[in-house]
C-alpha cells in the first residue's frame, strides 16, 4: 500500500471535461477492507466511488460501488465510468462488470483511438406505488404529480414525480432534511415531451443532495414514460440533468418490450477520463 493506491477520475455522461457526473475509480482494491473503501468514498466526496476487484462470476472484473455514506449494489454512472477505465486497460470494445445486481454488459464505442461512448444493458426493475407520496411531495414543495408516483428499485430506490414543465423542474428548492427521512428514496423530478426530457435527482440520505447525472434512474424513467403512454416502447429518449449544479449532463435511455413484458433496458452516454492519481496509505 505504501507504493500507492491508483485511481482515475472520470466525468460521466458528458464529453466535456469538468462537466457531467464525477466518479473516482480505484483500479486495484484487492487489499482494501470494506471500511477503508467507505472512508475513501467519503474522502473523494463524489456521489459514487468504485473499487475494481478480480472477477468471480465470469465477468471481466468485479465492481463495488460506494456513496459517501453506504455501499450500493448497482449505480449507472459508476458502472459506465468504470467500464471506460477497464475497457481501455484491457483494449476491449465490450466489458462485463460484476455488480450486486448481476453482470452488466457495457458496449463501448471508439473515436479517434479512444473510448467515446458506452451503452449498458441494465437489469429490469419491478415497480410499485410509492407509499409515502404525500410526504415526498411536501418535501419537494410540489402539490401534485402529473403521473402516478411510483418507485423502481435499481440500486437506489428511485421514485418519480412528473411536473408540468421543465421550468418547474429547474425551479425546485426541496427540503433536503425532509427528503433524507424518506426511507433512502432517491427523488426524481422530470418534465418534457417526445424524446427530450429534463430531470433532477435528490438523494440526501445517501450523502448526495443533488446528483449531476443518474444512470440507474434513466432506465426506469424510460420504462415509466412508456408504461404511462408518454413515449413508445423502443423509443430512445435524451435526458438532460445537472445544469442547476453546474454539471450539465446528457443521458440516453430506451425500454424495449410492452406494458405486459419489458424485454430490455439500455442506458448510454459519453464519458471522459480527466485525472489520474494515487493515495499513499499506511
Amino acid at each position: 500500500m505504501a507504493d500507492g493506491l491508483e485511481f482515475f477520475v472520470v466525468d460521466v455522461f458528458t464529453d466535456t471535461p469538468l462537466e457531467g457526473n464525477q466518479l473516482a475509480v480505484f483500479t486495484d482494491a484487492r487489499d482494501l477492507a470494506s471500511d477503508r473503501m467507505q472512508r475513501l468514498a467519503l474522502e473523494m466526496g463524489y456521489s459514487e466511488t468504485t473499487f475494481v476487484l478480480p472477477a468471480e462470476e465470469g465477468g471481466d472484473a468485479r465492481v463495488r460501488i460506494f456513496t459517501p455514506r453506504y455501499e450500493l449494489p448497482f449505480a449507472g454512472h459508476p458502472v459506465l465510468g468504470t467500464a471506460f477505465v477497464v475497457g481501455d486497460a484491457l483494449g476491449r470494445d465490450a466489458v462485463r462488470l460484476e455488480t450486486g445486481l448481476g453482470v452488466i454488459l457495457v458496449e463501448l464505442e471508439r473515436e479517434d483511438g479512444g473510448i467515446a461512448f458506452g451503452r449498458m444493458e441494465q437489469a429490469i426493475p419491478a415497480w410499485r406505488p410509492y407509499e409515502r407520496e404525500a410526504e415526498l411531495l411536501a418535501a419537494l414543495g410540489v402539490k401534485r404529480s402529473a403521473l402516478p408516483v411510483e418507485a423502481y428499485p435499481n440500486g437506489p430506490l428511485h421514485v418519480y414525480v412528473a411536473l408540468d414543465s421543465e421550468e418547474a423542474v429547474a425551479a425546485l428548492r426541496p427540503d433536503l432534511s425532509a427528503l433524507a427521512d424518506l426511507d433512502d428514496a432517491a427523488a426524481n423530478c422530470f418534465a418534457g415531451s417526445g424524446r427530450s426530457w429534463k430531470t433532477r435527482m435528490f438523494a440526501p440520505s445517501g450523502g448526495v443532495p443533488e446528483d449531476p447525472a443518474t444512470g440507474s434512474a434513466a432506465g426506469p424513467l424510460a420504462i415509466h414514460l412508456a408504461r404511462h403512454g408518454r413515449i413508445g416502447f423502443g423509443e430512445q429518449i435524451e435526458i438532460r440533468q445537472g445544469a442547476e449544479i453546474d454539471r450539465p449532463s446528457v443521458l440516453y435511455a430506451r425500454a424495449d418490450g410492452s406494458e405486459e413484458r419489458i424485454e430490455r433496458v439500455e442506458v448510454g452516454g459519453p464519458a471522459v477520463v480527466v485525472a489520474r492519481g494515487e493515495f499513499r496509505l499506511p
